[in-house]
């Protein structure tokens, strides 16, 4: 029996790496390794009609058993995309998955998006901000509503009746948690600057980029990258999301520090200040130790330097698997 699942698992992970190797060759740079170990990527995906507004990222975690007998772990980011529209490509997503169960997915995916993101374009429906200023008040109440779908990071997209709770369980105005602000680092005149809050609703998430936004000073970051781990205790699940704002890849590897660390109820924000000067990878370095440093200062972990033997032990397991 063991040796069957061996075997499933190492025809698995053989479908995936040449899958991998394959959408690399097709899409170039568009294709982003977040982390090879853990199998995370993601992909930028525009429209043809070359529309900067009309963009989007798929980021996927592909799970040991995919594509045998597991879909992949996705998550879509695009600050258009709200509400049934989410929902509507979630679905159609998810339809192909069941209709190639067993097959290799995600060029198929990533084209769904595009032909999406087409119909869009080509929509001459398309609410721009200067068209939102027209929308009567029954429309922007249900636009309103249309916030409360959102990509959980670690399962296929909550879109049914019966996960509305997650997002309904405080329908009150709730205070803004408490917001604490880490010290910075600075290379080659970037600044960086982490800040961190206890959240347990996704309502409590948005309060918190609310509040931040009202500094002037960090609301003038270049970027703010941020995500955020919530425990449903009920589901035995987590709900997480991410976000880059233009630090393609940040909010990704920021989401996976947040995963390794098996933190819970709490989001991080990264503000970037950027200074003029290219840091290359270094960028990311300093993003998660920001991010490390706070969660270490408010006591969701102990130390840096366990937590950088617990993760060095954690890519030595991995190591041994994959043998």
């Amino acid at each position: 029996m063991t040796d069957t699942i061996n075997s499933e698992n190492e025809g698995d992970l053989l479908s995936q790496m040449e899958e991998v190797e394959a959408l690399s060759a097709i899409y170039g740079d568009e294709w982003c390794v977040i982390d090879e170990a853990s199998r995370i990527f993601c992909i930028k995906i525009s429209n043809d009609m070359e529309d900067p507004k009309l963009t989007a990222c798929l980021q996927i975690i592909l799970p040991r058993d995919y594509p045998s007998t597991a879909p992949p772990i996705y998550q879509i980011n695009a600050a258009w995309l709200r509400g049934s529209a989410r929902v509507k490509l979630a679905n159609s997503l998810e339809d192909l998955y069941v209709e190639h169960v067993g097959e290799s997915i995600l060029y198929m995916w990533v084209e769904k998006i595009r032909e999406f993101l087409v119909e869009k374009a080509q929509d001459s429906e398309t609410v721009d901000h200067s068209q939102r200023v027209n929308l009567t008040a029954e429309e922007e109440v249900d636009d309103d509503d249309d916030d409360d779908v959102v990509p959980v990071f670690g399962g296929l997209t909550l879109k049914s009746s019966e996960d509305a709770h997650l997002f309904l369980e405080h329908t009150n105005d709730e205070e803004v948690p408490p917001i604490k602000h880490g010290s910075c680092i600075t290379d080659r005149r970037s600044t960086f600057q982490s800040h961190l809050a206890p959240v347990v609703t996704p309502r409590q998430v948005k309060a918190v980029l609310d509040k931040l936004s009202e500094n002037k000073k960090i609301a003038s970051a270049t970027h703010n990258i941020y995500a955020y781990r919530i425990y449903c205790e009920d589901k035995h699940n987590f709900l997480q999301d991410c976000e880059d704002d233009g630090e393609t890849a940040a909010g990704g590897r920021l989401l996976h520090l947040l995963q390794i660390l098996d933190v819970r109820n709490v989001m991080v924000v990264v503000s970037r200040w950027y200074g003029g000067i290219l840091l290359g990878p270094d960028r990311f370095k300093h993003i998660n130790n920001c991010a490390r440093n706070i969660l270490v200062e408010e006591g969701y972990i102990t130390s840096t330097d366990d937590t950088a033997k617990s993760a060095g032990k954690t890519k030595r397991l991995k190591s041994k698997k994959t043998k």
